[in-house]
């Protein structure tokens, strides 16, 4: 399992904008062997649109890996993140695949794949506003997108925070582009993401000055959600991804999007 300290590499063009498009990817999951995976197309560097707006990103690549490993046809369908288990339990999509995080709470509504990657939650703020530790963020707007596993990792962190935040709650945005130009604007004091999407963002955004606490809030992996009774398909799934780690292709996606933090 790769360390969940990283870095982009400079494979990824430059300029790249975060914002999603609203076009539909996806064709309907018709015949045998056909699924629509469901993701938030402006989850960097997971699952997004690049400049001429194609999907790219890591998982789209690994699930591309996966379906030609089981001969499947997958198609991608961006959905509202805040009801990706509804979309999934309603048989409008077939899996949840975007930097999906294991959670309790999850679980107890889908079935998780076997973890493939490592992650942690940032709090990232400005330069000179005087937050250095997570303590210090009592009193102070924090932003996080909704639904998302930043919110919920706040919401379960033992030093009981959120309850010190301003008003005394989490201000939720419905994605991660308008959680970070809160933050750019001045009306978030600091926000939470994923680290995945965080370095990436801030790599291909240089100004304002960034700061990332060494307080976080927590470490996860992430994992492919499945229906609770699409047992034959998710064993299909881990049997495939444990081959793609064991032949090399796992990694040669991996370098093209990650690299180690020094």
């Amino acid at each position: 399992m790769k360390n969940s300290k990283l870095l982009l590499t400079g494979l990824i063009v430059s300029g790249i904008v975060l914002t999603g498009c609203q076009t539909d990817e996806s064709e309907s999951s018709t015949g045998e062997n056909a699924y629509v995976v469901g993701l938030d197309d402006t989850f960097a560097p997971m699952g997004f649109r690049d400049d001429d707006g194609n999907l790219v990103g890591f998982d789209i690549d690994l699930a591309e890996a996966v379906a030609a490993d089981l001969d499947y046809s997958i198609s991608f369908q961006p959905i509202d993140w805040a009801m990706k288990e509804t979309e999934l339990n309603a048989g409008n999509i077939d899996m949840i695949w975007n930097g999906y995080t294991i959670t309790n709470e999850r679980a107890e509504k889908v079935d998780f794949g076997t973890p493939y990657l490592e992650n942690s939650q940032l709090i990232v703020t400005l330069e000179g506003n005087g937050i250095d530790t997570k303590s210090d963020l009592a009193g102070k707007k924090v932003a996080a997108q909704q639904s998302s596993s930043a919110v919920s990792a706040i919401e379960s962190d033992p030093s009981d925070i959120l309850s010190q935040f301003d008003n005394g709650e989490v201000i939720q945005f419905p994605s991660n582009n308008d959680v970070f130009n809160d933050l750019i604007s001045g009306r978030s004091d600091a926000i939470v993401v994923d680290e995945t999407l965080g370095r990436f963002y801030m790599s291909q955004n240089a100004s304002p000055d960034y700061k990332v606490l060494e307080d976080n809030f927590g470490n996860e992996e992430y994992a492919v959600g499945f229906r609770q009774d699409d047992d034959e398909l998710r064993e299909e799934f881990n049997a495939s991804l444990e081959r793609l780690m064991e032949d090399g292709t796992y990694d040669d996606i991996y370098q093209t999007w990650f690299s180690e933090q020094e």
